[in-house]
């Protein structure tokens, strides 16, 4: 193999490392932050705008070409390597995380835009110019897509970020130490002391892959006040669970989900209301929560025939299978005959030929990304509509009306818009605050058609008294004008990420 053909492969691995250490930044930034289109954004801004600065500076490098760009290759290794396991480490001990993330991809950037103009440069004299660049960037462009294609379905779910970092790190060595070889014709001094380096950066990160699991933990331990009972990378969020006097607690992507001690109180109430708006609720729809908790309360009621829950993330309803305390949490509801598990997109699952049903429990989580934020639009809930028999309910978990009092309310009129009669509530959760609900039918009703007398035996909070005080509202967190959520707009995730970066 031609030494020119062996540097543009080179180039391909090199491109597909510097954007593995782009989406590593950026979705570790909306891990740990949520807030994910900004901070995507900025990270994305920020890495081009200092591969511009990188390209340019490497204009003040005269000399020694071959060595610099070796020199380059373990210092992106040493920096992108270590990228995740310190940031994340950042984030749990220091209190600027901030600076840190953008400094790191900064640099990233900067050494990411000084390789292929050095590379170019050490090469010109075996190419023609349009031919050099046509190859150059061919190569650099098959990278990227490689990188872009193996970091979602690949990378993240079966290596996890800091993993996936490492592992990167070390193909950067690598290639910095292959790369000296190959241009060792041109590295006129110091090539033993530019192998050494590359072989102690290579043992480090190999040392650091190996002790993964331990910087994985010394990072959530910072980061969780209480101990952690079990964690888990899937290809869509990182699963927590930790444990503190009070009980256990669930977060995804670093985001509390509910607490062992209350989470009975927002369970029951986004249950019950529209199980009991029916006779005989029979066919019941629960789309998200996969930890079983709103099946729990369904399957409570006699009259129910099937349950079919719809999550998109296998490891999150299979998460009683290894953690025994939620599965007594949940009463094992996942074992009931009744229940069938389906994972797939919500929206997708949607389209499908199925048979309607008369009640449905919607609990996704808060519309913090693109992703989540279109099935709290018009287009979702007539689909919706679609798969209900003309008399049924649902209910949907709809964020704090206190905290987030535009994305609450533009959550209540979507639904109203897509052709529904839409009764607002809300109650409180220790664990969160005050929390908001939607209750909708297709057809008229009022909080009164809702018979407490349905109610099962052995509710721990909702009753005939506490019922009528959910659908009260204090002027604090009374309606306010909003947008309507489209797919086409995605107004309630601009609401949601501004409101709630006021209480981080």
């Amino acid at each position: 193999m031609n030494r020119s053909l062996v540097l543009f492969l080179n180039v391909l691995i090199v491109a597909s490392c510097g954007l593995i250490y782009e989406l590593l930044t950026g979705t570790l930034a909306s891990y740990v932050l949520g807030d994910s289109i900004t901070q995507f954004s900025v990270i994305i801004g920020i890495y081009l705008a200092s591969m511009g600065v990188g390209a340019w500076l490497t204009g003040y490098v005269d000399t020694q070409l071959a060595r610099r760009f070796v020199e380059i290759e373990l210092a992106i290794a040493l920096i992108g390597g270590l990228s995740a396991p310190m940031l994340f480490l950042s984030f749990a001990y220091l209190r600027y995380f901030q600076l840190c993330l953008y400094i790191t991809v900064a640099l990233i950037g900067a050494l990411v835009g000084m390789e292929l103009p050095l590379l170019m440069r050490i090469l010109q004299d075996r190419f023609e110019f349009k031919d050099l660049v046509s190859k150059v960037m061919m190569f650099d462009y098959i990278g990227a897509l490689f990188a872009s294609i193996l970091f979602p379905m690949v990378l993240v779910p079966k290596l996890g970020l800091v993993r996936t970092s490492l592992t990167f790190g070390l193909l950067n060595a690598v290639v910095g130490l292959w790369a000296a070889s190959i241009l060792a014709p041109d590295i006129k001094k110091g090539l033993t002391g530019l192998r050494i380096r590359g072989v102690l950066v290579i043992v480090f990160l190999l040392i650091c892959l190996i002790c993964s699991n331990k910087l994985t933990s010394l990072a959530e331990d910072g980061s969780y006040s209480d101990e952690i009972l079990y964690a888990r990378s899937t290809p869509y969020q990182r699963i927590v669970m930790t444990r503190g006097r009070a009980g256990f607690q669930l977060f995804l992507n670093g985001h509390l989900q509910f607490s062992s001690s209350d989470e009975y109180r927002y369970h029951e109430s986004l249950v019950h209301p529209a199980m009991m708006l029916q006779e005989r609720p029979k066919r019941v729809l629960v789309m998200g929560g996969g930890d079983g908790l709103a099946l729990r309360e369904i399957l409570k009621y006699p009259s129910v025939e099937t349950v079919t829950l719809v999550d998109l993330d296998p490891d999150m309803t299979g998460l009683s299978n290894h953690f025994p305390p939620l599965a007594d949490l949940n009463k094992h509801a996942f074992n009931d005959p009744r229940v069938t598990v389906v994972n797939q997109d919500a929206m997708i699952w949607l389209e499908s030929d199925i048979p309607p049903f008369d009640t449905a429990i919607i609990d996704f989580p808060d519309p913090n990304s693109y992703a989540v934020g279109k099935l709290y639009t018009t287009r979702f809930y007539r689909m919706l509509k679609k798969r209900l028999t003309p008399n049924a309910s649902f209910a949907v978990q709809s964020t704090s009306p206190l905290f987030a009092r535009s994305s609450y309310w533009c959550i209540v009129k979507t639904i109203e818009a897509a052709g529904y009669t839409v009764r607002p509530y809300q109650m409180t959760v220790p664990s969160f605050g005050v929390w908001g609900f939607t209750l909708a039918r297709p057809i008229p009703f009022e909080p009164g058609d809702i018979a407490a007398a349905r109610a099962p035996a052995g509710l721990r909070f909702l009753n005939e008294k506490t019922l009528p005080g959910m659908f009260m509202f204090s002027e604090d967190m009374a309606p306010l004008a909003v947008e309507i959520n489209r797919l086409d707009n995605q107004s309630l995730v601009r609401y949601y990420e501004s409101e709630w970066r006021k209480w981080e």
